[in-house]
């Protein structure tokens, strides 16, 4: 039997590193108090320090860069379809002139 992996949304993880930041409560009475690993708050903790605007985003949200990256690449995928159909067109008109 498999055990399910417990899933905590943005407000929960933010409010969790506000306890142990801010109140100066230790992490691992926090980790207690909320039946969670304390390693996984300290995780948390790190993920907010890196990334403080876009922490917690979630499953399937993108990052702003993770955003642009992927429009760029549909794009450059959109411009050498284009040119490759010009590249057979060229060469099918180039054919029939012969």
């Amino acid at each position: 039997m498999s055990k399910k992996r417990r899933q905590f949304d943005r407000a929960f993880k933010l409010e969790a590193v506000r306890l142990v930041v801010e109140e100066g409560r230790s992490a691992a009475s926090v980790a207690r108090d909320l039946g969670i690993a304390e390693n996984l708050l300290y995780r948390w903790k790190q993920q907010l320090v890196d990334t403080e605007r876009v922490a917690f985003i979630g499953t399937g949200n993108l990052t702003p860069e993770q955003s642009e990256l992927r429009r760029l690449q549909r794009e450059l995928a959109d411009v050498t379809e284009e040119r490759d159909i010009l590249k057979k067109a060229i060469s099918v008109f180039s054919d029939r002139k012969k």
